[in-house]
């Protein structure tokens, strides 16, 4: 069932899910959304699955037309959305009657928006998952980001539920300048001890050279024991490779899924989600934790995720 008419794409606009997993040995990156918290909010605001597909806009939301009455909902950076040119609330469910049109202004914080469409987004499973991975040409619209007149359908019609919001205690807080847990990587002895320390004590800004794969970082050069190049091994949404250059790379959901560079460190998996808001200039400094830390962190951040749905307050 068509329910929206994209009148302009936005600058990278893709439908994402949680992610696609099983497939690293295939060479299969994991991809999905850069912030899985804010995608399963929105999903939840409009009474579907958690894991559904939503649409994911990066900086410049694009412009949609309702083909009938929906409801969707919006989540993670604040990209000022409007409905036929009044701004509308986002982390709640919106209603959009035949013929609105949705436009988006300027991000005030964050990076990226997730759109929900009661019903879930109907585009092909691809290897159990929604999600599109641009660089291999598969998952959500034809394995590509959003193009004008592209039509989206939702997958299944369901009667206009109540409308909620969630508090703003519950929703993330985002940054230009970002603390960001890290457990040392498996290449750390690489590095001497006064390299391990340049690392954790300097601040690295984000280059124009970030997407969805990865980030290339500028500040302080690490300098290694041995020549850097290694035999590749595997790859995570999170490592922190260092090159040649000295200059770190941070890896994202769609890397690549081996690599032969040394892995100083790794992000914890809810410390990805502030990363996937980060944007070029935005400035990252690391902070080192025991593995035991990062262990109660992501049952923590589980643990929030899983009790989103309790979270929830009926709109008035």
């Amino acid at each position: 069932m068509k329910t929206l008419r994209v009148l302009r794409p936005g600058l990278f606009t893709t439908v994402q899910d949680t992610g696609r997993f099983g497939f690293l040995k295939y060479g299969v990156p994991i991809s999905g959304a850069m912030d899985t918290f804010s995608l399963v909010a929105a999903n939840l605001l409009v009474g579907n699955e958690p894991n559904e597909a939503c649409l994911e806009t990066t900086l410049v939301g694009p412009e949609l037309v309702a083909l009938k009455e929906i409801q969707i909902s919006l989540t993670g950076g604040n990209s000022t959305p409007m409905i036929n040119g009044g701004e509308i609330s986002m982390w709640s469910t919106i209603r959009m009657r035949k013929d609105d049109v949705l436009t988006f202004g300027k991000m005030k914080e964050g990076c990226r928006t997730y759109l929900a469409l009661r019903g879930g987004i109907n585009v092909p499973m691809v290897l159990h998952s929604r999600s599109t991975y641009v660089r291999g040409g598969f998952g959500g619209i034809e394995g590509r980001q959003l193009r004008k007149e592209d039509e989206i359908e939702a997958k299944m019609s369901f009667p206009l539920k109540p409308s909620y919001f969630i508090c703003e205690d519950q929703r993330p807080a985002f940054s230009n300048s970002l603390s960001v847990n890290v457990v040392l990587g498996p290449q750390a002895d690489m590095f001497p001890e006064q390299e391990l320390g340049a690392f954790l004590s300097n601040e690295y800004l984000i280059t124009l050279a970030a997407d969805r794969m990865g980030y290339r970082l500028e500040g302080q050069a690490l300098k290694q024991k041995l020549y850097a190049d290694l035999v590749s091994d595997a790859l995570l949404p999170g490592t922190i490779q260092v090159p040649n250059d000295g200059k770190p790379i941070l890896i994202m959901r769609d890397a690549q899924t081996t690599g032969g560079y040394a892995k100083i460190a790794v992000a914890t998996t809810p410390d990805l989600d502030k990363l996937g808001q980060s944007k070029p200039y935005d400035m990252i400094k690391f902070r080192k934790i025991p593995l035991a830390e990062a262990h109660t962190k992501l049952l923590e951040y589980r643990g929030k995720i899983s009790s989103l749905s309790r979270g929830l307050r009926r709109q008035a």
